[in-house]
């Protein structure tokens, strides 16, 4: 598998490639997840739940290809009720029969302030300081007192497309722009306006929502709603605050920060906030310091891929023509005579969880560094226990980067435990072993190689590296760690590996894209007594994504026509253990031709988790990701994101005011990520 560990000279030509990915940082030694299969099934001749045949595109020829006859209709479930929709390749929502939609919160819906209107492609940055953000990710309903029809909405930003937030603006109407285009002036500068737009549509929007009588659900304004953006004023909590790493120029004394960014899934805590995970953030920042005309980058900057290059990563906000200290902050090069006299160490101070108390507009978010720092995917909770600590998950979403678990020190004192419990533990890398058992190895110092001697002088060093420590760990290199989720019924641990292209340049062509893992699969693992604090688990996996002959599941079959998909992303366990399960296969769009062509447009899916019966739920409109679930406490009220529609557009397209798709508005405006409520028309149970 030596093939697998190579990358293309220019990750962005990558199949699959979307904006923002980061390079592959990972040199080290540690095996890769599939090192770990391939040892398990010569060992043993199968895999541990029932996978007794994986498909000869995925593993070799050694193995031998699932029989399309496996592909059966899966054990029948009280648990899905609703019939599976088909493939869909149409710039629309498709839901079940007997199911109905509408569209809530798109990008640029007003929300606070004197609820400035929606102008498509022309609102200010002032105007968006008030508006709904862009490219939605992960979301949560928070009920007021305890209600289904009226709550608190906290939905991720995770980027944003330059060219349709400026569409009918100079340097972009018109021009042919792609979804990295931003326009410079004759000096290389930004306008300011645009950055100031830019930096408000990141982060984190909070908005009530209520039911309508007439069954539809509105926006409401409410001095709770507002926008943590990337530049809100975010306090440093945890082993890393006041450490030298993260001491700057706007906090001496290495306490505070500005902002949130690239914030991708999320978690919701037993004390009812809400974390917001901080994803590929290092592509926002730009250092040039340089030694014999080599780039000469900290490793807290090179094993995370900050940028190089003078012009920066994704947008280039440090250019902005006033030269204000809130942009000038992303070009981390060395300027001053200390850290803090300039933003070298301002990259530090993103890359973790933070917490928001979405009831109080007041409190300040708070990044918890005991958590760790990397491209956070999301967290996810297990069940917590009155005087036991609590556990939590995180996935890095980057090729052969790995699962962490963070276990407290502090027992979960119910109406006591806060947000600082998260403060003082023990950050914990996964490896998976071939037998089917799993260990945490506790990146803490003295522990697992972690010390002065190896580079890690301390715990704020060894957070700070997180990545490094894994690696010293020797914890097993993942096929991009997604979302996670805990199944309430049994405890079990799921994680969506969504996919990994690794080959060279040469070995791509439009028939054999297959030499590295471009489907993906789903990942469990459980513990002994249900207890999660425990060191050791035993795994297998629930499902290898692929069509009828190139997928597999844990019961011996493989996935049909209703239940077909790839790239595993979004994953959510409802209450009544239904797994939803999103699909990110990037920004496809009607004319795309490739290996991922029979699935259609993005979807999502239910299994059940027990039979492993998967039905598809819904398809999305042309170029978006599905992702974001949850439900109202009734079960009866669904929101899904579609995050940026239209994302396959090409920049000449864009040039003829073609945006690739028409949702949500279908006005010929440009496209908007949007959340869609979906209901039964019978008031039923989503799903059931």
């Amino acid at each position: 598998m030596s093939d697998f560990e190579r990358d293309y000279p220019d990750h962005r030509e990558a199949p699959y490639f979307e904006h923002g990915d980061e390079p592959q940082c990972n040199t080290s030694s540690n095996r890769n997840f599939y090192q770990v299969m391939e040892a398990r099934i010569e060992r043993r001749g199968f895999l541990m739940g029932g996978l007794a045949t994986i498909a000869t595109g995925l593993f070799g020829s050694s193995l031998s290809m699932l029989n399309s006859s496996t592909a059966l209709a899966q054990p029948a479930s009280g648990l899905l009720g609703f019939k599976p929709v088909p493939v869909s390749m149409d710039d629309t929502v498709v839901v079940p029969e007997g199911y109905r939609f509408q569209i809530l919160g798109a990008a640029g819906e007003p929300i606070s302030g004197d609820m400035p209107a929606y102008r498509p492609g022309a609102n200010t940055g002032a105007e968006q300081e008030h508006q709904i953000g862009q490219h939605h990710d992960g979301i949560h309903f928070f009920p007021i007192d305890g209600s289904s029809e009226d709550g608190l909405i906290a939905v991720n930003h995770e980027y944003i497309e330059p060219r349709f937030l400026h569409a009918d603006k100079p340097g972009y109407k018109g021009i042919a722009a792609d979804d990295n285009f931003v326009a410079l002036d004759a000096d290389g500068k930004r306008d300011d306006d645009e950055v100031r737009m830019e930096v408000a549509a990141h982060g984190v929007s909070v908005y009530r929502t209520t039911r309508q009588a007439d069954g539809t659900w509105a926006v409401v304004a409410d001095p709770r709603n507002r926008k943590v953006a990337a530049v809100t004023p975010i306090e440093i909590a945890g082993p890393v605050r006041g450490s030298s790493h993260v001491v700057t120029k706007f906090s001496p004394d290495g306490t505070r920060t500005r902002g949130t960014l690239n914030n991708c899934a999320h978690g919701v805590t037993p004390w009812n906030t809400y974390l917001t995970a901080e994803e590929n953030w290092a592509g926002y920042f730009a250092n040039t310091d340089q030694v014999d005309q080599k780039p000469d980058l900290p490793r807290e900057h090179a094993r995370y891929g900050v940028s190089t290059n003078p012009q920066g990563g994704r947008y280039g906000w440090h250019l902005a023509k006033s030269g204000a200290d809130e942009y000038v902050r992303f070009d981390a090069s060395t300027k001053g005579a200390s850290a803090a006299e300039d933003y070298r160490n301002e990259p530090n101070a993103f890359g973790w969880i933070v917490e928001i108390d979405p009831f109080d507009p007041d409190a300040t978010p708070v990044k918890r560094t005991a958590l760790g720092r990397f491209a956070h995917e999301g967290v996810v909770f297990a069940p917590v226990v009155e005087g036991a600590p609590i556990v939590c998950y995180s996935g890095d979403d980057a090729r052969f980067e790995y699962v962490y678990k963070f276990v407290s020190d502090a027992v979960y004192v119910p109406g006591q435990t806060d947000g600082s419990i998260l403060d003082a533990g023990t950050l914990y890398a996964a490896k998976f072993n071939d037998d089917g058992t799993g260990e945490w190895l506790a990146l803490a110092p003295g522990r697992n190689g972690l010390t002065p001697a190896n580079g890690f002088a301390d715990l704020a060093d060894i957070l700070v590296n997180t990545r490094l420590a894994a690696d010293q760990a020797g914890a097993t290199k993942m096929d991009r760690p997604e979302w996670g989720t805990v199944d309430p019924g049994t405890g079990e641990v799921y994680f969506a590996l969504t996919n990994n292209s690794r080959r060279t340049q040469a070995q791509v062509d439009a028939v054999n894209p297959r030499a590295g893992n471009n489907f993906g699969q789903i990942v469990r693992w459980r513990y002994a007594n249900t207890d999660h604090t425990r060191a050791s688990f035993e795994w297998d996996l629930f499902v290898i994504a692929g069509g009828k002959a190139t997928s597999a599941l844990f019961n011996g079959g493989a996935l049909g026509d209703d239940s077909a998909f790839a790239c595993p992303d979004g994953l959510w366990c409802d209450d009544n253990r239904r797994l939803w399960i999103q699909t990110d296969m990037g920004d496809i769009g009607p004319d795309y031709e490739g290996p991922l062509k029979e699935f259609g447009m993005n979807a999502m899916l239910a299994a059940d988790p027990a039979t492993g019966e998967i039905r598809r739920f819904l398809t999305g409109p042309w170029g978006q990701e599905t992702t974001g679930v949850v439900t109202t406490p009734d079960g009866r009220t669904m929101f899904v994101n579609f995050q940026h529609p239209g994302a396959h557009g090409s920049a000449e397209d864009f040039a003829a005011g073609k945006y690739g798709s028409g949702f949500p508005d279908y006005d010929g405006s440009v496209p908007r990520s949007a959340t869609v409520v979906i209901t039964r028309e019978d008031g039923g149970v989503i799903g059931a």
